[in-house]
């Protein structure tokens, strides 16, 4: 797998609430667009992937760690990663870029990553790390909050099967398959991250996402990107300007 001159493999990390199969729009791009391979995991306590005992950063991206086992014994000696996480994920990105893991990534690019957290911020995502699971009747009103929780409503449809991830039916009812808990992973503290290891950092968010500024971003010293236009979900409301943030790597 890879030649001589070694191949990019896309590894594309989802935000909180959210699964890997929010990036199955755009396949079809990658198809034309990227040579390597592109993988997209449910991180812990999401989608399929089981739940953590206690989230962390760092827990999360060893769960990553630990999934890519087999695809990391399978590059070339050349092959490199290009990590690109949305929110939550892109924090894990940064994590798993750090010099100590020692994985053969060649950049990171964080999409939406919530910079500043006020207390309120902090106190709601407890509260709801707190709540038990909630059960539903139908599976559209189960669709309809999984929308809300993961940030996508009015995006996908309820029926569309990016929806369906994000669901897990038992006993005639149905639930949000991600592990409430893991609202409680805290704050990133990104100066560390961003210190903690060597490869480039772009760092970008849509023009209109309202839980990050330019300011914020430009403040931690790494290069910013501002997608006009476009909100939080900026990878949902348009793969191919989010993908255009890669073409260094194509």
């Amino acid at each position: 797998m890879g030649d001589e001159t070694g191949t990019r493999h896309l590894l594309l990390l989802h935000g909180m609430g959210a699964t890997g199969e929010v990036w199955l729009p755009w396949a079809p791009l990658l198809e034309r667009h990227w040579a390597g391979r592109w993988l997209a995991p449910d991180l812990a306590g999401h989608g399929w992937s089981p739940p953590l005992p206690g989230y962390s950063f760092e827990a999360l991206a060893g769960q990553v760690v630990q999934g890519l086992g087999p695809v990391t014994e399978r590059l070339g000696p050349h092959d490199r990663l290009v990590l690109l996480g949305h929110s939550l994920g892109g924090v894990v990105a940064l994590a798993l870029a750090a010099r100590s893991r020692r994985l053969p990534v060649d950049a990171v690019v964080g999409l939406g990553i919530k910079a500043v957290w006020s207390p309120a911020d902090l106190e709601k995502a407890n509260e709801l790390a707190a709540r038990p699971v909630t059960w539903f009747a139908t599976r559209d009103e189960a669709a309809r909050r999984y929308l809300r929780v993961s940030g996508l409503a009015g995006l996908f449809a309820p029926d569309h099967p990016v929806v369906e991830a994000g669901l897990r039916r038992e006993d005639g009812r149905w639930r949000l398959a991600m592990d409430p808990a893991a609202f409680a992973v805290g704050e990133p503290w990104l100066p560390a991250l961003l210190a903690a290891t060597d490869v480039p950092v772009l760092l970008a968010r849509g023009e209109q996402d309202p839980m990050v500024t330019d300011a914020q971003l430009k403040e931690l010293g790494v290069p910013v990107a501002t997608l006009p236009g476009l909100g939080h979900n900026a990878h949902v409301e348009d793969p191919a300007a989010v993908l255009a943030l890669l073409d260094a790597y194509l």
